[in-house]
């Protein structure tokens, strides 16, 4: 990880280098809240979006990070229902997170409580650096005024998929189930460690084949 902050300073605007790397090193901070909406306010107190927009938009450019825009319906283009204030931001890839936190392989592995939200949060991860690597953009829903979020939606031509990630055994989606029934979605996913099975209102995918099969829809 200090390759990557060495970097920063040899490739990047060097007044925007601090700021890049206080994004950098609140990456991990903010994706294991419950809630993983990035927060400026995380960054240092009184933290305003016009300071920090160049340097995530330096790490995207850079292809470091992923961001996840919030919409607030899934209607089509998603784009046209983008928050622009509101998203999330993942790094590269799950192993760089996992680096960043010092964590070995092993202990993840474990049925450990003590990491139970790092573990769901890897989890979004992989499947957020998976649906990038396939092309999708990336977006999340989550309603006004409401706690309920589902963390991906996709576009495929011309549907809006919603995708819920489940690292643990608790398969309950009921953020997934409201949203299909509010909108009348035709297609939903939630995909986790189990075995493909369709229901009558969507259809569990493994982790491993979420953006193969969401390109095959």
């Amino acid at each position: 990880m200090l390759y990557y902050a060495n970097d920063f300073s040899k490739h990047a605007p060097k007044e925007t280098v601090p700021r890049i790397r206080m994004v950098w090193d609140s990456i991990l901070m903010q994706l294991a809240k419950e809630n993983r909406k990035f927060i400026y306010g995380a960054l240092r107190e009184g933290a305003r979006a016009k300071e920090f927009e160049m340097a995530i938009q330096w790490l995207l450019d850079c292809g470091l990070i992923h961001k996840s825009r919030r919409v607030e319906k899934p209607g089509m283009p998603l784009i046209s229902y983008m928050d622009m204030s509101a998203f999330k931001i993942y790094m590269l890839d799950v192993g760089l997170l996992a680096a960043k936190g010092n964590i070995a392989a092993a202990v993840l592995l474990e049925k450990n409580a003590i990491f139970s939200e790092f573990r769901g949060a890897l989890t979004e991860q992989f499947v957020a650096q998976e649906l990038a690597a396939a092309g999708m953009e990336l977006y999340y829903y989550s309603a006004s005024g409401s706690s309920g979020e589902v963390d991906f939606i996709v576009q495929v031509e011309d549907r809006a998929i919603p995708v819920e990630v489940k690292a643990e055994e608790n398969l309950q989606a009921k953020s997934l189930r409201a949203l299909v029934a509010k909108y009348g979605l035709k297609d939903a996913v939630r995909t986790s460690m189990s075995n493909y099975r369709e229901r009558d209102w969507m259809v569990n995918v493994p982790l491993f084949e979420v953006s193969g099969y969401l390109k095959g829809r």
